[in-house]
């Protein structure tokens, strides 16, 4: 993972399409950081979510695609996959010749988003997951071969503005970014759940084992940031032989823990890819 290969220009001009809880976050990212307000429009459908932003950040938010993209140098595309290609249809007479396309949609690969946009497009595909929200976000990031390292800069300082980035060369790839990080949170999430019922079930209060449920993940998980060494290594060094954790480790194993997350992975991975096909229609 990588930290944003350099700041966006103050002068560039961002159009989101869609100002749900994604595109919120990433505007609020951008606007720490110093990017213009008033260089950011924000196509969003629903009066409250535009009010908010305008509330919030200074942002410039229209009910109006076209309004939106008119002279933008980035558009970032942030709605349902079900709905994007209705949305670039609408969009593609009025996105500029010049502006990078980026889409944070699941499945849906460049050539689809580039063709629904008229084609001949420079398309960057952003895979970010919810930490996102709070600033400690992973995404994955694919550029089409249309895209020069220009692009690829401007759009990792966008998502960077979230979180860590890390570019993958093959788009087939994007798959897998999401079932591992886009979902990953989930995974952690449902973790920290069974923890907390399983400490409940050996006697202890549901406020404790929620409490020490939820710092133990969030406190692992701090420590692999903050440790470069291999989680492998790190789950060695606390786990002393003979011990609780080894003979916890060594049940999650015998029930086949690692199988487990690759079938689930693999799961999510192959929904990717059928939410591509689906697309098509």
């Amino acid at each position: 993972m990588s930290e944003a290969a350099s700041a966006l220009p103050r002068d560039i001009r961002i159009a989101f399409i869609g100002g749900g809880n994604m595109a919120r976050a990433l505007i609020g990212g951008l606007c720490r950081r110093g990017a213009e307000p008033g260089r950011i429009r924000v196509a969003e459908p629903q009066a409250a979510l535009r009010e908010g932003l305008k509330a919030d950040f200074g942002v410039v938010a229209t009910a109006s695609g076209t309004e939106a993209v008119a002279d933008a140098d980035v558009v970032l595309l942030a709605v349902k996959p079900q709905v994007m290609r209705e949305a670039l249809g609408d969009l593609a007479a009025s996105l500029p010749d010049g502006a990078l396309l980026v889409s944070i949609a699941a499945g849906l690969t460049s050539s689809q988003i580039d063709r629904w946009a008229g084609g001949g497009r420079r398309v960057v595909r952003a895979m970010p997951n919810t930490p996102a929200l709070i600033g400690q976000g992973a995404t994955g990031l694919f550029a089409s071969a249309a895209c020069d390292e220009a692009d690829r800069d401007r759009a990792e300082a966008l998502l960077g503005a979230v979180g860590a980035c890390a570019w993958v060369e093959e788009e087939s790839q994007m798959d897998a970014v999401t079932a591992l990080s886009g979902s990953g949170p989930a995974y952690l999430f449902l973790l920290a759940e069974a923890m907390q019922a399983a400490g409940e079930r050996e006697g202890l209060p549901a406020d404790v084992a929620r409490r020490l449920a939820r710092q133990t993940v969030a406190g692992a998980a701090a420590m692999l940031v903050a440790d470069e060494t291999e989680a492998g290594e790190q789950r060695r060094r606390v786990t002393s032989p003979n011990g609780t954790t080894q003979a916890a480790v060594e049940s999650l194993q015998a029930d086949g823990f690692e199988a487990l997350v690759g079938r689930a992975i693999a799961a999510a991975r192959r929904r990717g890819a059928e939410l591509s096909a689906a697309a098509e229609g």
